[in-house]
């Protein structure tokens, strides 16, 4: 049991859900300065606070949700639920996780600290209330993607595009459209019982959901690109090389579009066959959506190094 214990928690503070808080590296990836060490540092605390923090919230959630788990096909395994973490435990777990994050975060500055409390706010307000709330707790899991972005943005001390805003927000509400309907389709009849918003939510109602985030995703990213891409002669005039670089990096932006909304497709088609349960899994064994969302990064990658060379 002394042995079980320790990795029990650690199970509990859900490890591959760490992922996720990669996306505190967007705002600075895009803006082109992950290069820079004072730039750098920052978001890697930034993403420290975020895998704290999360957990801290995941064992909180579980120990609200211990008997709706234990319904559940797969989380009657989580470690709270089957017992093998006290929930007493998993509490002073949960609080000293959180406690760091939020002195981590201090030590970064301001803003991050802001971003962190608000996030925790979120969190804290979505297990005890929001995730009862239909719309709302779809809404309340989308914000969380998005706080993540800002966090990175904020840390970085980086300026956000008003369409890489966008673009995360609705790809945010997909994903989550997608797991709702995952869910729905792995649980059937006990969906209702486990998450009561499943017994509110209609298959054509999470099919329009998704369509509408899909739809906004792919209009977003595609003005975003040539917005990126218009940028690039204003910063890059003058000599004939440089001309030359910043026709390449608009080209590169205009590119971009074509493997972003294949990765898009991909997940939406990926979604339609009731696999988005968990996205992360997804997103990490589906080879299509791999290639695509590396070249996509690739092409960025080039056009963001280029305008900013």
């Amino acid at each position: 049991m002394a042995l079980r214990l320790p990795a029990g928690i650690f199970r509990a503070m859900r490890p591959p859900q760490w992922a996720k808080n990669a996306l505190v590296f967007a705002a600075p990836v895009a803006a082109g300065v992950m290069t820079e060490a004072d730039k750098l540092r920052p978001t890697l605390l930034a993403f420290v606070c975020f895998c704290l923090a999360a957990s801290g919230t995941y064992l909180l959630n579980d120990v609200r949700d211990v008997e709706s788990d234990r319904k559940h096909p797969t989380k009657r395994n989580r470690p709270i639920a089957a017992g093998i973490v006290p929930a007493r435990v998993a509490v002073l777990c949960a609080v000293a996780l959180i406690a760091i994050s939020l002195l981590l975060a201090a030590t970064v500055n301001s803003g991050l600290l802001l971003t962190m409390g608000a996030y925790l706010v979120l969190t804290t307000t979505y297990v005890v209330y929001l995730k009862f709330q239909p719309i709302l707790d779809i809404v309340a899991v989308a914000a969380g993607y998005v706080v993540r972005t800002i966090a990175g943005a904020t840390a970085a001390r980086v300026p956000i595009s008003p369409w890489f805003f966008v673009v995360t927000s609705f790809g945010a509400l997909l994903m989550v459209a997608g797991k709702r309907e995952g869910e729905a389709t792995e649980l059937d009849v006990d969906a209702a019982d486990i998450r009561p918003t499943l017994g509110v939510y209609t298959p054509s109602y999470l099919t329009y959901l998704r369509s509408v985030s899909s739809g906004v995703v792919l209009v977003s990213y595609c003005l975003w690109a040539f917005e990126s891409a218009g940028s690039a002669p204003d910063s890059l005039a003058g000599l004939a090389h440089q001309r030359v670089v910043s026709d390449v990096s608009s080209v590169l932006f205009r590119v971009s579009i074509v493997p972003f909304v294949i990765a898009i497709l991909r997940y939406a088609l990926l979604l339609d066959q009731g696999e988005g349960s968990e996205p992360e899994k997804l997103v990490m064994h589906d080879r299509t959506l791999q290639v695509a969302g590396l070249v996509w990064a690739i092409i960025y990658a080039c056009g963001v190094y280029l305008t900013n060379s």
